[in-house]
């Protein structure tokens, strides 16, 4: 590799071809593999491997599942409230709500319309971690590596959470849609994605309306989408937002709501009449600054992090030649003398998602183990897919290691080595937030309703649920029960409120965890003893070098490597693997546990 070979797109030859440059092309067109899918590209020409990559419609990948529905959905629970006040006051107005009625008498008429709110809220942000959990198995498990990895790429590009979208159903109609366009047409997906049910859902499209235009999605389209910061005004926001009016989401696909649809003149980026929200999205794919901005980015995602001005131009330029079709694009980025430069090579820094997946395909396995938690360690690393902290999605690059996350990832490097039989609990099972635990063992142990409620609220007679009780409870009655003893505070409050939002909270995750398919519990099942030996190590060095090559995309520093092999040696007590045969797992998986806590370990 040379340093001469930067920003040169012109591509390798078959004698530049590599096992090095093999295993690179597996780390950034993919999650990384074993060293025998090293070597399966290796053996290729280097067009061959890279069109592997790329053409992936034509890999077998029928072995994968598609996502197995638990059931929770059910069409009564459409248009869903936007807040628990509003599925009450329906409720309250109409006599149900979200396909529950209202109680015709007895106490906490209304509760099960709580209930059922909850419940939905719970339902699918468990459902939400299966998703989640599902698509790192295809991660892990797929034919097709460059298919999932673009899919992860287009998911913080177009980003999205259901703590908003609150529905996942949505939330996997997103990542199908990126496993289908992952290599096409960026034209195509950007006008899939403005019609998303749960795009127009997070950027509030029920809100832009022909006598209000709510510049949420329009802004976003132009500044994180598309074009980026700088090449457009405020007045061209302004004029995009009305032209995206009446752009709605029926449930599970789109309409445009002609009523609420502006269709006056307009001007966008210098163009003028009657336009659509198509129209828009033609106009800035025109803008030399969308190629510009989404080539840089893929570059940046999956090549380097540093694209000098002239460098994005030129590859700004290869977008738009190819009229914004991905695959020529990585193709030509794929075989180029850049893609291969010392400046590419081993210096991207993996984020979560890519850290765990890359270590289950290191380790070839077919699945995601449910010990440690797949949703779990990404949240403590970082990046918990489906939920990105922003509509800008995640920084990545640098943003990704800090101390905490360092030990962070040593901690899951540990896990997967050795889990944690111990103090292992379903993450699934675990009430959120916190109070509703607390709720819950108050109840468990047989207080009552409203006392729980009002001691976990932290106030000796504070109302059960204050801000969310019905507006027409008696204030009065209210007023003279705080004089009296906690416990008659308790039996006034149980009396005359409509329903308690604690115990809801309660009941819809007892209903949602009852209802909600589990996800599978069990550690990695792999032997380091038979991968070491079937290498042909038969020393203590030789087993290091073994692990090192399996997981390390950059040499491991030498006295790293000394440190290693002399702590192995001093747990088999000689550095004869035949003669320590038959006590060598757990020693190799104490050595991995180094190696994979060490900082190349962070690198590909």
């Amino acid at each position: 590799m040379t340093d001469a070979w930067q920003e040169d797109l012109s591509p390798i030859g078959a004698s530049d071809w590599t096992p090095e440059r093999a295993h690179h092309l597996l780390n950034r067109a993919g999650f990384g593999g074993p060293p025998e899918e090293v070597r399966r590209l290796a053996a290729m020409a280097p067009e061959k491997a890279v069109a592997w990559f790329i053409d992936f419609k034509a890999v077998d990948n029928s072995h994968l599942s598609p996502f197995d529905h638990s059931g929770v959905y059910d069409p009564t629970l459409t248009p869903f409230p936007p807040t628990r006040p509003a599925a009450t006051r329906l409720a309250q107005e109409t006599g149900s709500a979200m396909g529950v009625d209202v109680k015709p008498a007895g106490s906490r008429r209304l509760q099960p319309v709580a209930d059922r709110f909850f419940f939905w809220l719970r339902a699918s942000m468990l459902e939400t971690r299966r998703v989640a959990n599902w698509w790192g198995d295809r991660m892990v498990a797929t034919n097709r590596p460059l298919q999932e990895k673009l899919a992860l790429f287009w998911h913080g590009h177009f980003a999205s959470s259901e703590d908003k979208v609150r529905d996942y159903r949505k939330m996997l109609g997103q990542v199908e849609l990126f496993q289908e366009h992952a290599a096409g047409n960026f034209r195509t997906l950007l006008a899939a994605v403005a019609r998303d049910p749960g795009m127009l859902v997070y950027l509030d499209a029920g809100e832009n309306l022909k006598s209000r235009p709510n510049e949420n999605f329009g802004r976003e389209l132009m500044e994180l989408f598309t074009m980026g910061v700088g090449n457009y005004t405020e007045q061209d926001l302004r004029e995009a937002a009305r032209a995206f009016t009446g752009w709605r989401d029926s449930d599970l696909s789109f309409h445009i709501d002609e009523a609420q649809h502006d269709d006056g003149q307009k001007t966008v980026l210098g163009h003028t009449g009657p336009l659509g929200g198509q129209d828009v999205l033609d106009i800035i794919l025109a803008q030399p600054a969308t190629g510009n901005f989404i080539a840089r980015k893929l570059y940046r995602f999956l090549v380097r992090d540093d694209v000098t001005p002239e460098f994005q131009a030129k590859l700004g330029d290869l977008l738009r030649s190819n009229d914004y079709e991905i695959a020529p694009f990585l193709q030509t980025v794929f075989l180029s003398r850049d893609f291969y430069s010392a400046s590419s090579v081993g210096t991207h820094i993996k984020g979560p998602v890519e850290l765990v997946v890359s270590t289950y395909r290191r380790l070839g396995l077919n699945t995601s183990p449910g010990m440690p938690d797949f949703n779990k360690t990404n949240t403590d690393l970082g990046q918990t897919l489906l939920y990105p902290p922003t509509v800008a999605g995640w920084s990545e690059g640098r943003a990704w290691i800090t101390p905490g996350s360092l030990l962070a990832r040593g901690n899951f490097a540990r896990a997967v080595l050795m889990p944690d039989v111990i103090s292992f609990t379903d993450p699934n099972l675990d009430p959120y937030p916190s109070q509703i635990r607390a709720f819950g063992a108050r109840i468990r142990a047989g207080e009552d309703i409203a006392t729980a409620s009002r001691i976990v609220d932290g106030a000796e007679g504070k109302e059960a649920s204050s801000s969310e009780m019905s507006a027409s409870k008696p204030q009065s009655g209210m007023a003279a029960a705080k004089l009296q003893p906690a416990m008659a505070t308790a039996n006034l409050l149980s009396e005359h409120e409509d329903f308690n939002t604690h115990y809801a909270s309660l009941k819809g995750w007892e209903e949602a965890v009852r209802r909600v398919k589990p996800i599978p519990r069990g550690a990695a099942q792999f032997s380091l003893t038979a991968i070491v030996l079937e290498s042909g190590a038969r020393s203590s060095g030789g087993a290091v070098d073994c692990l090192v090559t399996r997981f390390l995309s950059v040499p491991l520093d030498p006295a790293a490597r000394s440190a290693a092999v002399a702590f192995l040696e001093a747990e088999l007590g000689t550095p004869d693997l035949d003669r320590a045969k038959t006590y060598l797992e757990e020693p190799l998986r104490e050595t991995a546990h180094l190696i994979m806590s060490a900082p190349e370990y962070q690198l590909a």
